[in-house]
């Protein structure tokens, strides 16, 4: 309490001493917005302390997927989210909105490498887009992980991070850490799951360089579009979105 009211008096004081002007109609403005506003609470709100209940499991199964076991039993949000998701039964598109650190990347992450173990033919049949490269190489480390750890999947699932600009030592192969970075090796070997932004992704569906990175993509080989982060596409951005999924589809003629 007393670090936290410190740093609130320290604040205010700064916004007043910066900012404060005599110029009328808004001489008094900033003191009046940082110190009496709401009771105070109109620029500075807290400290709070936020207590979040466990998420719910409907039993401690790993064995949902029939080719390999996951790491742990999954919550309800994630069993849910398998069942729609799952390729070996009727598949739907899904949408997941639940709290951080809740597990949202193996709501699609399993039905993925599921599907991978069950279709082994060439070609990418999974794409990931994220916003920023940061996620993606974030999220390619959690793929490298649950792979390399599961017997069922190590050797037998490929994953490629493919983003803007060079790398110093791109990856050729999969490691317990790294998926394939090396942009020829992606290209002369496509992968099956590709992670990438929607930037990058709009590059490697009109460069022609780029080209044989779709060389074994029948109409009905791309079967998981994943969108994470969803809600930062929005205005422009999001309308972009949407025409580079449709151009996606009608350049590989998927479904």
């Amino acid at each position: 309490g007393i670090l936290a009211n410190d740093i609130s008096s320290t604040l205010r004081e700064f916004i007043i001493t910066g900012f404060e002007t005599e110029t009328w109609p808004f001489s008094d403005k900033f003191r009046q917005l940082v110190e009496e506003q709401n009771n105070g609470e109109a620029f500075i709100k807290g400290p709070y302390v936020s207590i979040s209940l466990p998420f719910a499991k409907k039993s401690n199964r790993l064995d949902l997927f029939s080719e390999f076991k996951t790491q742990n039993a999954p919550y309800v949000h994630q069993e849910e989210a398998w069942k729609r998701l799952r390729s070996d039964s009727d598949a739907v598109s899904c949408l997941i909105a639940t709290g951080t650190g809740s597990g949202k990347t193996e709501c699609f992450l399993y039905p993925i490498l599921h599907h991978c173990l069950l279709n082994r033919k060439n070609g990418i049949k999974a794409i990931i887009i994220y916003p920023m490269n940061a996620l993606a190489g974030d999220q390619a480390k959690r793929f490298a992980k649950v792979i390399d750890e599961t017997a069922e999947l190590k050797g037998r699932i490929r994953v490629g991070l493919f983003v803007g600009g060079g790398d110093r030592s791109p990856q050729k192969s999969m490691s317990p850490d790294s998926v394939i970075t090396c942009k020829e090796t992606l290209r002369d070997d496509p992968p099956d799951i590709l992670l990438t932004n929607y930037k990058m992704l709009d590059f490697l569906l009109m460069r022609p360089k780029d080209q044989m990175l779709w060389q074994y993509n029948s109409p009905d080989l791309l079967r998981y579009l994943v969108v994470d982060e969803l809600h930062t596409f929005d205005g422009a951005q999001g309308s972009d979105l949407a025409m580079l999924i449709r151009r996606l589809r009608s350049r590989l003629s998927a479904g």
